[in-house]
């Protein structure tokens, strides 16, 4: 019932919001249509591990990791692309995620548990899994998949490498 009221206060504040004056390159209003938009997408697209596993075996998939690069060093999914979120932009989209019809999986920290320095855990309102899915999604990517369970590091199935493992 609470998201329920959230939502709907949120809707009734769209109709305030605008492009701001001052920066013609900030746009709330189109911003938060974007993550309505992504989160309702979204919510067709999260999968549980063994569908991740598959669908990051198929060809062209990538599996991405937009965590910083330190934090990608110490343990990330075994063949997994890194794309710092703060680094995104239409350069980096294009060198890097040139295909927007590729299978695009996403992970971030709030999708593992049991090594807290290289998956530090986000408050879950923040997590990067949305910041990331609600970004590719407002660049035109519509193929994305996002790991959906909380998994143990020492019991997943997905190939986890780097240089920790452990806490």
């Amino acid at each position: 019932m609470n998201r329920l009221i959230s939502c709907l206060a949120l809707l009734l504040c769209i109709s305030t919001l605008h492009a701001d004056p001052g920066n013609p390159a900030i746009d709330a209003e189109a911003h938060v249509v974007n993550v309505l938009e992504a989160m309702n997408y979204r919510a067709e697209r999260r999968v549980p591990e063994g569908e991740f596993l598959r669908l990051s075996r198929e060809p062209g998939a990538i599996v991405l990791d937009a965590r910083s690069r330190e934090k990608f060093a110490m343990l990330h999914v075994e063949g997994a692309i890194n794309l710092p979120f703060p680094d995104i932009d239409p350069e980096s989209l294009a060198r890097i995620l040139p295909d927007k019809q590729a299978h695009i999986l996403i992970y971030c920290n709030n999708n593992f548990a049991g090594a807290p320095r290289a998956m530090p855990r986000k408050k879950m309102q923040v997590a990067l899994n949305l910041s990331t899915f609600t970004t590719l999604y407002g660049y035109g990517y519509r193929n994305l998949y996002e790991l959906e369970p909380l998994l143990e590091v020492d019991q997943t199935r997905l190939p986890l490498v780097g240089l920790t493992v452990g806490p």
